[in-house]
């Protein structure tokens, strides 16, 4: 069996900041790698592209190195990142590894096992990623089975859908995106929307990502949240697309979008929606104002210009309550994802009711030796984000090297 100091599984962002760190700390190990690095971001639709500025792009050592920093890299410019980035740490990615199962050894350590092989380490850490399983309601049982339904993960290109009208159940940046694509497609769309914050793409002289992290939003550690499912609240509605702009409702009410409350369920051919879409605008408009705020902090605290911050125009509450879903060509489920460890790692204790890890500092309080980076707020608000991986990595690797 190979001996490794230590394992980490995963080849993306997170894995490979991890990689680097532990490198600089001189600690052995290898990264496993189910595909090929950034195998996640292959992985996403054809015209995908970052919501965040690639200045924002700071893994450890090497960040964004091309001459857009105020662009948004499209999916392969990204994958293209993290092959460079791999390459410039040396890192010990092995391609193809599949790891099938993790358990504790005897004597200490974990038995990692591949689809070709098996590894001893004293130290594992996941990396999985933030989006491990699509989540789709209770209610997704109820459409007619010779409907297509796929998740944001089974979405290529709007060529690749059968004709007819499309429905998608979810909001989020990804549900607003595909629907803006698929609009300007020539494509009918409707959408079941759900609550998530907006703000405008620019704010003065600089984007909304900008204001977020000056004013210490990102920074925001996971006990300040109101409660552990705030978690799994959207993130806030923008868009890179075409260099970047405003995407939300309105945006795509005003676009010719049709817009519904939240997916209720099918009697047969009938879609039921909730009537619930002036109140989840109405929450947005409230994450709006807080956004403003965020602004209204920054600028004291620096002597700056008061940019300008429009009130939200009134939106009517007017949404169909059901729709006849003949001549539907597809459902697309984008109503986020949710953590998977439980589905392939033996120990149900060591992660909480929604399935996130219990632990600190990204290191498990109840396994010895295995850690987490990457996860959706691990320690922050910006742990799974280009911007905010980097320092859970050094934190983790840095109680790694303790160990030793």
């Amino acid at each position: 069996m190979e001996r490794v100091d230590t394992v980490v599984v995963g080849g993306g962002q997170a894995g490979l900041a991890v990689s680097r760190e532990l490198t600089s700390a001189g600690v052995e190990h290898v990264v496993l790698e189910r595909g090929r690095i950034g195998e996640t971001w292959r992985g996403r639709w054809d015209t995908f592209c970052l919501v965040t500025p690639n200045w924002s792009v700071q893994l450890p050592g090497h960040p964004y190195d091309r001459s857009d920093p105020d662009g948004f890299m499209p999916r392969d410019e990204i994958v293209a990142y993290l092959e460079r980035y791999a390459a410039s740490a040396k890192a010990p990615v092995r391609e193809g590894a599949n790891v099938a199962s993790l358990d504790l050894a005897r004597g200490g350590g974990f038995d990692v096992r591949t689809d070709s092989d098996t590894l001893h380490a004293k130290n594992v850490v996941l990396a999985t990623g933030a989006f491990q399983r699509a989540y789709r309601p209770d209610a997704a049982a109820t459409l007619p089975g010779d409907l297509l339904q796929i998740d944001i993960g089974g979405f290529t290109n709007a060529d690749t859908l059968p004709r007819g009208r499309i429905l998608i159940v979810g909001s989020g940046q990804s549900g607003c995106q595909i629907a803006e694509e698929l609009h300007e497609a020539g494509r009918d769309v409707v959408v079941a929307c759900g609550k998530a914050p907006w703000a405008p793409r620019r704010v003065g002289e600089h984007d909304l990502v900008w204001w977020l992290v000056e004013s210490g939003f990102l920074d925001a550690p996971v006990d300040s949240l109101p409660g552990p499912g705030a978690r799994l609240a959207a993130n806030i509605l923008a868009t890179g697309h075409g260099g970047g702009h405003d995407l939300h409702l309105r945006t795509l009410r005003d676009a010719g979008v049709t817009l519904t409350g939240r997916f209720l369920g099918a009697s047969g051919r009938r879609a039921r929606f909730a009537p619930d879409l002036a109140a989840s605008v109405a929450w947005g408009d409230e994450r709006y104002v807080q956004f403003t705020g965020l602004v209204k902090k920054v600028v004291e605290a620096r002597g700056m210009t008061m940019p300008d911050l429009e009130d939200p125009p009134a939106f009517g509450a007017s949404a169909p309550e059901e729709i006849d879903l003949a001549g539907f060509g597809a459902v697309i489920f984008a109503g986020g994802f949710r953590p998977d460890f439980r589905s392939w790692l033996p120990w149900p204790d060591a992660f909480d009711d929604l399935g996130f890890p219990v632990q600190r500092e990204g290191t498990s309080t109840v396994v010895p030796g295995l850690h987490f980076v990457g996860t959706h707020f691990l320690r922050k608000r910006k742990s799974s984000l280009l911007f905010g991986v980097g320092e859970d990595a050094a934190i983790v690797a840095g109680t790694i090297a303790a160990r030793r």
